[in-house]
């Protein structure tokens, strides 16, 4: 046999393994789903909600429909999720589209049954990516966060994200979860998951209606708003804003914030954190599982209200102390509080004792949320250093004429 015809034997064979674009669908034979949420109604079943984005009203700058919104919300109940999911498309005129999910959104009474159920449905349905954000819809139902309407971002989920990516950022207490990190948690011995919460300020009925976007001050907004505390997969309650921003210190998710601390005499002051760095270590000794938490923080005087002297070195050392001590009482606190109210151990506590002792682990794991970690023994340490003072030193207010 030739070389051409060797050639064309290969050309040919390999002609049968190109595919083309068998399985192509049209953007504009598609409803592309941005935000999803998901409630159990009176009947126990799932109730599944929808964002649908409407192009003709994201790109141009007059409204296509009598409404001119920029999304749609359909809803669909059944027995399961994904019977659920396929109940949308009577309602839907284009086949939805999961693969630009950005957000999903879980309603309060059913993250206290428990997520594990719905979250198996995401996690094994190839059209859905395993990158979007999961969040607890606080006091409310996931479809009612769905349904207000958003200022700025126009696409209501689009805004979340967004609120949530740059919360993360600048301000401790939010933390942006996606379903890899939530399944991994899960699946990991020793820890125990937390969902940023997010509720609706103002009248939910109003934020529903065109009138949200026409005002300089909307009648309802989305606000994020502690996190949820969970046990394997049901969540058991609420930390607060001062308590979430303590769990992402010792989780070592504090990117940038802001923390108020008392001056030494009177009055209080701001200090901007923007860099910081925790080390959370294991170890068990006579047979005794211990932590030790070490936090490195380094950041600016933000804002003064009292009178001290910036211009002196000791002062900027007493200043440090101050922080430090604010901040060992905050994590001491955040802990406390999870060991008294929830008896679950959401830092990840257990999974250190695990890698530092794997046999130890294997005679504490059957009892640690139940006895181990509510005595656990754990030091807490703190070095905070004040880099910077802004653009002056001291206050002018101090020189203000009486």
């Amino acid at each position: 046999m030739t070389k051409k015809s060797i050639s064309l034997v290969i050309i040919s064979i390999l002609v049968l393994f190109v595919s083309g674009c068998w399985n192509r669908r049209e953007l504009n034979e598609l409803a592309i789903s941005v935000g999803e949420g998901i409630d159990k109604d009176i009947d126990g079943k799932y109730k599944i909600s929808s964002q649908i984005v409407i192009p003709g009203e994201i790109a141009s700058k007059t409204s296509g429909s009598a409404s001119g919104l920029p999304v749609r919300l359909f809803t669909g109940i059944e027995d399961t999720v994904f019977e659920a999911m396929r109940e949308l498309t009577t309602k839907s005129p284009r086949p939805i589209y999961h693969s630009h999910l950005r957000v999903l959104v879980i309603g309060e009474s059913l993250a206290k049954e428990g997520i594990g159920e719905v979250l198996d449905m995401f996690s094994r349905d190839h059209e859905y990516r395993t990158d979007f954000y999961i969040v607890i819809a606080k006091e409310t139902s996931a479809e009612n966060i769905l349904s207000i309407l958003t200022s700025i971002e126009k696409i209501p989920a689009n805004n979340m994200v967004s609120s949530l990516e740059t919360s993360e950022k600048t301000w401790a207490p939010s933390t942006a979860i996606t379903l890899n990190d939530l399944i991994q948690t899960l699946v990991t011995e020793g820890s125990n998951p937390v969902l940023t919460g997010i509720e609706i300020i103002g009248d939910p009925v109003n934020g529903q209606s065109q009138q949200n976007l026409e005002t300089i001050k909307p009648t309802a907004y989305l606000k994020y708003s502690g996190l949820a505390v969970f046990k394997n997969d049901k969540m058991l309650g609420w930390l607060n804003q001062d308590e979430s921003k303590g769990y992402n210190f010792i989780m070592d998710n504090v990117k940038n914030t802001v923390t108020d601390v008392k001056c030494p005499k009177e009055g209080k002051f701001n200090y901007e954190i923007v860099r910081s760095k925790t080390e959370v270590t294991g170890l068990v000794e006579n047979n005794k599982p211990k932590i030790d938490i070490f936090i490195q923080s380094e950041g600016n005087v933000g804002e003064v209200k009292c009178d001290i002297d910036l211009t002196k070195q000791k002062t900027i050392e007493e200043l440090e102390k101050l922080v430090e001590k604010d901040l060992t009482n905050l994590v001491e606190m955040t802990i406390n509080h999870v060991k008294e109210d929830f008896k679950t151990d959401i830092f990840g506590f257990g999974d250190a004792i695990h890698r530092s002792d794997p046999k130890a682990w294997e005679k504490l794991k059957s009892d640690w949320n139940v006895k181990n970690f509510t005595d656990l023994e754990i030091s807490i340490n703190a070095d905070i250093k004040i880099r910077r003072l802004g653009k002056t030193g001291n206050s002018f207010i101090s020189e203000m004429k009486e």
